[in-house]
C-alpha cells in the first residue's frame, strides 16, 4: 500500500431523511480514507447505515427527501459541492457502483453490449464501432465465455453469476479509480460467490484501482479488505486493519457480529446439530445459552420416504406450441427422512433442491416415483387429501415478506390454517396463535401488528409459527435463512433446532450455504443437475467427502479468516450445466457405492 493520497477522503459524513415532516439521521460523522489500491470494506447489519452511507457518497439520494452533510473529497473534488451536471460526469466514469441485485439494475429491454457500450460513448467519446471492440474486450477480461457472440444477448439470458460480471464489466468500462461494491455477493451461490470476489481481486491488481466493498459477511470481509469498518446502527463504532478487527475486535458489536458467522469445520468433534453461539450487540456477551442440542431419539420408521422422484417441466415451441423438451429438474432421487431429524439438500441454484420440495409437497406435480408422508401415498391423493396430508407438512419459503399477506395482521396469518381446518374455535385459535409467537421469540400483543411493522428476522419467525400451526411432523424449509443478516440467521437456526427438540419436528433443510448446513443437519445430501450424488451423516460427507461437486461446493466457502486474503481460488467459466434435454432424453442408469456406513456417492 502506497502512501500517497488517498483516491477518497471522507469527513463527517452525516445523512438525514425527512419523515413525518422531521429529519431522522441515519448516518452521524463517518470519517474514512481509501488509499490507492486498497480495499476498504464496510461491514454492518441491514439498518446499520452502510448502504445509505455508499449511496450518499454517490449522490443518488432524492434530494427533496434527504439531506447530506460533511465533506466527500475524490481526487481533491468535494463531491458534494458539485451541481448534478458535473456528478453525472463522475458517476460510471471516476467512480463506479455495483449493485447487489444485477438483473434490477441492468435493462430488460436492452442488450448487454448496448448498455456496456452506452458507458464507453458517454464518457469516452467512442465511435459505436471502438466502444463495441471495448465492451468485447471487458466481457472476455471478467470471463465471460464467447464475448463476442454474447454481445446481443439479453440480461435473462445470463445466469446470476454472469449477470453480476456483466454489472462489474460496465463499472469498469471508464476505468474508474474507485469501486464501490454494494452487497454483490449476497444473492449469489457460494462458488459464484468465490468466482466474483477473485474476479474483484485481479481485476483491482490489473486496473490498480480502490474498492469499497460493503457487506454483511464477514467471511467475505476476511477474504477481500485491506482494512475494515464496523458500523452499528448508524455509527462507525470501529475501525483498523482486518486482523486487527477479526482477532482483537473491541467493540462488543464486532465481537457480535464475528460468533455469529458459521465456521466450515468448527463441527468436528459433535455427532449432532449444535446451537449457534449469539453474543448480545450491546454488551458483547452471550445473549442465549450456548450448549450442545441434545440428542434426539430418532424412529426406526421414516416419517418421509421418497423414491426415485421424477419431475419434469415440459418446454413447447412453435406454432402449435408442441413439446420440443423439458427441463429434467429432479431426476430419480431417492431418501428417507426420520422423526427428530434434520437432512439438509444442498447444491447450487438450478440443482434442483427446491422443485425437490415442492414435488414432495405437491405444490409442483412430480413426473413419476413414490412419495410416502405420515402414512399417506402422496402421489395418489385428490384434492382433500392433499389438504388433509398438508397437515402433516408445512413449508417455510425464502422471503418471509412476500409469504404473509401484507393486508393481513400477523395473528390472523398465523391462525388461518388452524381456522380453515376446523381444528377448534375462534377463541382456541386466538390462544394458540399466542402460545406459537411466544413460541419463536415474539411477544403474544405482537398478533394485531402488520408483515411491514417487523424485520426481516422477525417475519421469518412469524412464518415458522404459521408453518406450527397445524402440529406439522415434517417441516420443508426452503432457503429460509439465505437472505438474514448473519446474527439473525444464527437466531433464527436456533430457534429451529429449539422447536426440532420440544417438538421432535424433522426439517428438509434446504440451502446453498455449506457452513450452516454442516451446523444444523444430521444427515446431507449433495444435488447437482436434478440427482443426488452424495448423500450420508454430516461428520462424514463434511469430513470426507467423495463427489468432485462436493468438494468444490466446500472449496468454495469464504472462511472468515485475514490470513487467507491473498489466496485465489482459480477462477472458473463454468456455469451449472443446463438441465434442459430433448425429447425422447433418458438419462443413463446411475452407478453408487458405498463408503462407509450410509455414506453413499455416485460412482458413474
Amino acid at each position: 500500500m502506497t502512501t500517497t493520497a488517498p483516491v477518497l477522503s471522507v469527513k463527517n459524513l452525516s445523512t438525514s431523511f425527512l419523515v413525518d415532516g422531521e429529519w431522522k439521521s441515519v448516518v452521524r460523522n463517518m470519517s474514512f480514507d481509501v488509499a490507492p489500491g486498497e480495499t476498504v470494506a464496510i461491514v454492518g447489519e441491514s439498518g446499520s447505515g452502510k448502504s445509505v452511507t455508499s449511496l450518499s457518497l454517490m449522490r443518488l439520494l432524492a434530494p427533496a427527501t434527504s439531506r447530506i452533510e460533511g465533506e466527500v473529497m475524490l481526487n481533491g473534488r468535494n463531491l458534494l459541492a458539485l451541481s448534478e451536471k458535473e456528478m453525472r460526469a463522475v458517476r460510471g466514469n471516476e467512480v463506479s457502483m455495483i449493485f447487489q441485485e444485477p438483473m434490477t439494475s441492468l435493462n430488460p429491454i436492452f442488450t448487454i453490449g448496448r448498455q456496456i457500450s452506452e458507458v464507453l460513448v458517454r464518457h469516452k467519446a467512442m465511435s459505436k464501432t471502438e466502444a463495441r471492440a471495448e465492451t468485447i474486450r471487458l466481457l472476455e477480461k471478467v470471463r465471460i465465455p464467447n464475448a463476442a457472440g454474447r454481445f446481443d444477448e439479453y440480461p435473462h439470458q445470463f445466469s446470476g453469476g454472469m449477470r453480476q460480471r456483466v454489472m462489474i464489466a460496465m463499472a469498469l468500462a471508464s476505468r474508474p479509480k474507485l469501486l464501490i461494491a454494494d452487497e454483490p455477493t449476497t444473492a449469489l451461490d457460494v462458488t459464484i460467490q468465490g468466482q466474483i470476489l477473485d474476479l474483484i481481486k485481479v481485476l483491482q491488481e490489473e486496473e490498480g484501482m480502490s474498492v469499497l466493498f460493503i457487506t454483511h459477511d464477514m467471511g467475505v470481509v476476511a477474504e477481500i479488505a485491506d482494512r475494515t469498518i464496523v458500523m452499528f446502527r448508524g455509527d462507525e463504532v470501529e475501525t483498523g486493519p482486518t486482523e486487527e478487527i477479526f482477532h482483537r475486535g473491541k467493540h462488543p458489536y464486532t465481537r457480535a457480529l464475528l460468533s455469529a458467522v458459521p465456521k466450515l469445520g468448527s463441527m468436528q468433534g459433535h455427532d449432532w446439530p449444535t446451537r449457534f453461539p449469539v453474543l448480545d450487540a450491546e454488551t458483547g456477551k452471550p445473549a442465549e445459552p450456548v450448549e450442545v442440542a441434545d440428542t434426539v431419539v430418532l424412529s426406526k420408521r421414516p416419517v418421509l420416504e421418497v423414491k426415485n422422484l421424477v419431475t419434469r417441466f415440459p418446454i413447447r415451441s412453435g406454432l402449435w406450441s408442441r413439446q420440443t423438451g423439458a427441463v429434467h429438474a429432479v431426476e430419480n432421487v431417492s431418501f428417507d427422512l426420520f422423526q427428530g431429524e434434520t437432512l439438509s439438500l444442498v447444491g447450487e441454484s438450478g440443482c434442483g433442491k427446491s422443485t425437490t420440495g415442492r414435488s414432495i409437497m405437491r405444490l409442483v406435480e412430480p413426473t413419476g416415483g413414490d412419495v410416502a408422508l405420515d402414512g399417506y401415498d402422496v402421489m395418489r391423493l385428490d384434492t382433500m387429501g392433499l389438504r388433509q396430508m398438508r397437515k402433516s407438512v408445512q413449508m417455510i419459503f425464502q422471503d418471509p415478506f412476500s409469504s404473509l399477506n401484507p393486508r393481513m395482521t400477523v395473528g390472523t396469518a398465523i391462525s388461518e390454517p388452524f381456522i380453515k381446518h376446523r381444528l377448534g374455535t375462534a377463541k382456541q385459535a386466538k390462544e394458540k396463535t399466542a402460545d406459537l409467537l411466544e413460541k419463536v421469540g415474539l411477544s403474544a400483543d405482537m398478533a394485531s401488528r402488520y408483515p411491514h411493522e417487523f424485520s426481516g428476522g422477525q417475519r421469518q419467525r412469524i412464518a415458522i409459527a404459521r408453518a406450527l400451526a397445524l402440529d406439522p411432523k415434517v417441516i420443508v424449509a426452503d432457503e429460509s435463512v439465505s437472505a438474514l443478516d448473519v446474527s439473525i440467521k444464527a437466531q433464527v437456526c436456533n430457534l429451529l433446532l429449539d422447536l426440532q427438540q420440544s417438538l421432535n419436528l424433522a426439517f428438509l433443510f434446504i440451502s446453498h450455504d455449506m457452513a450452516v448446513v454442516e451446523r444444523v443437519s444430521h444427515r446431507v445430501a449433495v444435488m447437482y443437475l436434478g440427482e443426488i450424488v452424495e448423500i450420508g451423516p454430516r461428520a462424514a460427507v463434511f469430513d470426507n467427502p467423495q463427489h468432485p461437486y462436493t468438494k468444490k461446493l466446500m472449496s468454495a466457502v469464504p472462511v472468515p479468516d485475514p490470513a487467507r486474503r491473498g489466496i485465489r481460488r482459480g477462477i472458473s467459466n463454468d456455469e451449472l450445466k443446463s438441465p434442459v434435454r430433448a425429447m425422447g432424453y433418458e438419462p443413463p442408469k446411475r452407478k453408487y457405492k458405498e463408503v462407509s456406513p450410509g455414506h453413499v456417492v455416485q460412482i458413474g
